[in-house]
C-alpha cells in the first residue's frame, strides 16, 4: 500500500506526519509543536522527526507527538492531525503510556487498529513502529509491550518497523542504551529512531524519492 500511494505523488518534497506520544514529540529535550506552538522549543535534536529532515531534506516532517498520551488520546486526534494534513506517509507509535498507566493489550490494539484502518480509508500508508523500552519497566509491562510489537509487527496493511531495537541496550532488549531520564531517548536515540524509520519509508517509497 505504501508503495502505490507514494507512486503517484509528482512532487518532489513529501510530507510525513509523525504520530504519537513522548517518543515522537522529543521528550525530554524538546516541545513538538503542538505542546509549544507553533516551531515547539528547545533542542530540535531531541527528536526523530528533525534526523529524518536532516538525512532527507525532500521530506518535510510534521512532529505530531504529545507527551503522555495514551493510544485513544492519540487516535482522537487522528482526523485533525493526520487526515487533514493529506500527507504522503504517517509513522504511528503509540501505547507506552497505555502499559504504564496499566491498560491491556486488547485496548492498545484496538485504538492502533482504528488509526490503520482510518488511514487506508484516506489512502495514507502507515508506517507502524515499535513502542521502545523505558528503564523502570516491569517484566510484566515489558511482556505487554512485547505483545503489542508482535501484534503490530503481524499487521498486513502497515510496513512495521522496530523501533524498539534501535534504541534498546546491546545486552538488554527491555532498556534504553542511552537516556537523560530513563523513559526516553537521548539524542543520539533519536537519531537511531530515525535511521531505522528512514531505512523503513526508504524500502517502501523509493519509486518517488
Amino acid at each position: 500500500m505504501l508503495l502505490a500511494a507514494m507512486t503517484s505523488q509528482k512532487s518532489a518534497t513529501v510530507k510525513i506526519v509523525a504520530l504519537g506520544d513522548s517518543t515522537t514529540a522529543g521528550t525530554p529535550g524538546f516541545k513538538s509543536p503542538l505542546e509549544a506552538p507553533p516551531n515547539g522549543r528547545g533542542d530540535e535534536t531531541s527528536q526523530y522527526a528533525y534526523w529524518l529532515m536532516k538525512a532527507h531534506p525532500e521530506w518535510t516532517v510534521l512532529n505530531r507527538g504529545v507527551n503522555g498520551e495514551r493510544s485513544d488520546q492519540i487516535r482522537a486526534r487522528f482526523e485533525r492531525d493526520v487526515i487533514q494534513a493529506a500527507p504522503g506517509a504517517v509513522v504511528i507509535i503509540a501505547g507506552v503510556n497505555d502499559v504504564y498507566q496499566g491498560q491491556t493489550v486488547d485496548h492498545v490494539t484496538e485504538q492502533l487498529q482504528a488509526m490503520y484502518t482510518r488511514a487506508a480509508e484516506a489512502r495514507i500508508p502507515v508506517l507502524a513502529g515499535s513502542i521502545i523500552p523505558y528503564n523502570t519497566a516491569t517484566p510484566e509491562q515489558n511482556a505487554r509491550m512485547r505483545q503489542i510489537n508482535d501484534w503490530i509487527r503481524r499487521q498486513a496493511a502497515v510496513a512495521f518497523v522496530d523501533t524498539r531495537s534501535s534504541v534498546a541496550a546491546s545486552d538488554n532488549p527491555d532498556r534504553l542504551f542511552e537516556s537523560p531520564d530513563g523513559l526516553h531517548p537521548s539524542p543520539t536515540g533519536y537519531r537511531r529512531m530515525a535511521e531505522a524509520i528512514a531505512a523503513a519509508l526508504e524500502r517502501h517509497l523509493r519509486p518517488s524519492f
